[in-house]
């Protein structure tokens, strides 16, 4: 019940990813490249509907010679992130069903790999182990396993658990409904918005109706949204607007607060304050309305 890709890697080995996971310089990214040509975020895979694609992130790859912002993964592609740094996909692994969990104060996820299941400050599943979460999540190839505590037990879709007093299920979902939410509407009664990023500032053009600027970090979160173009992990995103800082604890509060800020500037100019959001995996996205367009001048 996973859906995953195995790359063949320069030096010989293979890496298994999974949706969500990240290729990149950083050390907690799921494939670390520690080549300074390679970007802390350089692409992500990511599932839509029943399609496995890698999405060029901070960072461009190359397929067949082409330059390439993402692409629908397929055995025996040769995919470049820099030059003479080439990796093959050996195999693509898409069951009919994706293992998934949810809880009190957690959307439904997709576990992809090895990851740690938080309760606070708010519950979260961050795609990595942290050796003083409450509780971890892996696959050992054959049963997904959780371990609370140290105790360590299989679990199945429909089993439950209770972990500082909220409540979890585990729950496997069918393929073409594991993907991430759509970033446009269709069909919304919002009047059209227009967003010009320039980085430090951003324009909002609504027809209709008067104009707003934004600047400063909020405009630097929608510009930063916007060049990456899809669905941004929470965490490459703060890293993105407070480089200097280490604690994940403290990135999260900041970006949470900023957020807040920017939803709170949109109502009080009268706009939608979803345009920027939490996907509930983890990821933050613009959400776009039919009709609404995006003009990317960082």
């Amino acid at each position: 019940m996973r859906a995953m890709v195995r790359f063949r890697l320069p030096e010989g080995g293979t890496a298994e990813l999974g949706p969500g996971d990240l290729i990149g310089r950083l050390w907690s990214a799921a494939l670390s490249i520690p080549d300074p040509r390679i970007s802390e975020a350089h692409a992500m895979i990511s599932l839509r509907g029943e399609e496995l694609k890698l999405l060029a992130l901070r960072g461009r790859f190359t397929v067949d010679g082409r330059s390439q912002s993402g692409i629908v993964l397929a055995a025996g592609q040769r995919i470049s992130l820099a030059d003479g740094l080439e990796i093959l996909v050996e195999e693509i692994t898409l069951p009919a069903a994706v293992f998934a969990i949810e809880g009190d104060g957690l959307p439904r996820v997709v576990v992809a790999g090895p990851c740690s299941l938080l309760t606070r400050p708010r519950p979260e599943l961050v795609p990595r182990l942290i050796p003083e979460a409450p509780a971890w999540l892996w696959s050992d190839g054959e049963v997904w396993c959780l371990s609370i505590g140290g105790q360590r037990r299989s679990i199945v879709p429909g089993d439950r658990w209770e972990l500082d007093g909220l409540n979890f299920r585990a729950i496997g979902l069918k393929l073409g409904h594991a993907g991430r939410t759509a970033t446009r509407l269709e069909g919304a009664a919002a009047p059209p918005l227009r967003i010009v990023a320039r980085f430090d500032t951003v324009h909002l053009y609504p027809q209709g109706g008067e104009p707003i600027a934004l600047n400063g970090l909020a405009a630097r979160i929608v510009s930063e949204v916007v060049s990456f173009d899809g669905p941004v992990p929470w965490e490459v995103l703060a890293r993105e607007l407070w480089p200097a800082e280490d604690d994940p604890h403290i990135l999260r509060h900041k970006l949470d607060v900023n957020l807040s800020r920017l939803r709170a500037r949109l109502r009080e100019a009268g706009m939608r304050s979803d345009l920027v959001r939490s996907d509930g995996f983890g990821h933050v996205e613009l959400f776009l309305h039919e009709g609404d367009g995006v003009e990317d001048r960082t």
